[in-house]
């Protein structure tokens, strides 16, 4: 059979970039992720969406780049919902090729009777169904990736651990968390190594307003967990993931501010959702720390008021030899090593600048950063195109189980469980 690039290349129209292929190695490049025509019905994926809101179609617009993966089903009870993810099945689909209209769904007991017939699927309901919906599917054998947060309120989080230890719980759960395969984020966390004990964290995002939604669940903190839950359970999985360490709960410290963002809007709740932040904390100590030496600590700082800021997010981490500093959306690391007793003699005067060192690491390919050989769909998204990292890494982990038996997802239910548990006791200490 002859294989062309033009022919067999199936990602979204708008997404296709002009992908060169030696003639030699164009069938295995291509195959490697699954872009061909024709793909076994054993090794397709039959996926469900639960939740067609906007990360549901952010969602669906990466899975239509993948003709392994096919939606079976979408399940909202929003019929506005359906109709928009609809447009992106369409608008994401391969023009030329046959498209696969999915089962529309008006509600979970609906989608709950076809469970036999889903392989994969997709929670992105309103933050607080998350809980529910894991222990309503979590008794099956099947695959899940869960919108973060997992869980609420301190009651969802003891119910979800407890169903997670117990010999009920068959699901393989992979929790999406999209920061951590952020470009930029990801070549911080390679260069890690190389700035020796971490000492400090600070993470800052200063960006708008929380966008509308459907009946404007998210000004509710009993559906969002308040913003430090909402929002931040995505910076403490990285507090997490950036020290290999856990938060010391008891010693967390938090100011915010309220009723700053949408005054304009008519609301029932007595108390507006969280707008602005510090909260602070020390690591717990590892065994092999000295007594003597402080432990670490992290800072987060937030503003949902601060639109046109020059750096939405910045992640900086300060070690014994060195510090890193990642910005978005620039999309740079900025990586600068401490001067030696050699290079910085006379320590009655600052440091001479020729003996302290800075790299640049400028991030805006994807595929480089992640050392990832074959093609991906990236537009991009609401994320920096991690969430085209994010779908690469679970097909390879959804394929590796089918052949092996392994379940390896890099973000595990107890990674969501613990940043929920984090954002919880922030707010518990306002």
């Amino acid at each position: 059979t002859t294989f062309s690039s033009t022919s067999i290349i199936t990602m979204p129209p708008n997404l296709q970039t002009n992908l060169v292929l030696d003639p030699a190695s164009e069938i295995e490049t291509v195959l490697s992720l699954g872009y061909v025509e024709e793909i076994h019905p054993e090794r397709r994926i039959r996926c469900a969406v639960l939740g067609c809101g906007m990360m549901g179609q952010e969602h669906i617009s990466y899975i239509m780049g993948y003709p392994n993966i096919s939606i079976q089903f979408l399940c909202d009870t929003h019929e506005p919902s359906l109709e928009k993810s609809m447009d992106v099945i369409q608008e994401f689909h391969k023009k030329g090729s046959q498209l696969h209209i999915p089962e529309l769904c008006r509600s979970e007991e609906e989608l709950l009777k076809r469970a036999d017939d889903i392989d994969l699927l997709v929670i992105a309901t309103p933050n607080h169904l998350h809980t529910d919906c894991i222990l309503g599917w979590g008794a099956r054998d099947i695959s899940i990736l869960c919108e973060k947060p997992v869980a609420v309120s301190l009651e969802q989080h003891c119910r979800l651990s407890e169903f997670m230890r117990s010999s009920d719980f068959s699901a393989r759960v992979w929790v999406a968390m999209e920061y951590r395969f952020i470009p930029a984020i990801a070549k911080l966390l390679q260069l890690i190594p190389s700035i020796g004990e971490i000492k400090m964290i600070s993470i800052r995002e200063n960006r708008y307003p929380f966008l509308h939604k459907i009946q404007s669940w998210n000004r509710d903190r009993d559906c969002t967990g308040d913003t430090l839950v909402e929002k931040c359970c995505h910076f403490f999985d990285l507090f997490r993931l950036i020290s290999g360490k856990e938060v010391d709960l008891s010693q967390v410290k938090t100011m915010v501010q309220r009723g700053i963002n949408y005054t304009e809007e008519e609301s029932d709740h007595e108390v507006p959702i969280i707008d602005s932040a510090f909260v602070m904390f020390p690591f717990l100590k590892s065994k092999e720390s000295s007594s003597k030496s402080s432990s670490a600590m992290g800072c987060l700082e937030l503003s949902m008021f601060a639109e046109g800021s020059r750096h939405q997010e910045e992640v900086i981490v300060t070690g014994m030899t060195g510090r890193i500093e990642a910005y978005l959306p620039e999309n740079r690391v900025y990586a600068y090593h401490r001067p030696s007793m050699e290079s910085w003699k006379d320590r009655s005067v600052p440091p001479p600048t020729e003996s302290i060192t800075e790299t640049v690491y400028d991030c805006s390919d994807v595929r480089e950063v992640h050392s990832i050989e074959s093609d991906i769909p990236t537009h991009g998204g609401y994320h920096y195109s991690s969430t085209a990292v994010e779908w690469h890494k679970l097909i390879g982990a959804l394929y590796k189980h089918k052949e092996t038996g392994e379940w390896t997802p890099e973000v595990k239910l107890e990674d969501g469980l613990d940043a929920v548990r984090i954002g919880l006791e922030a707010t518990k200490s306002i």
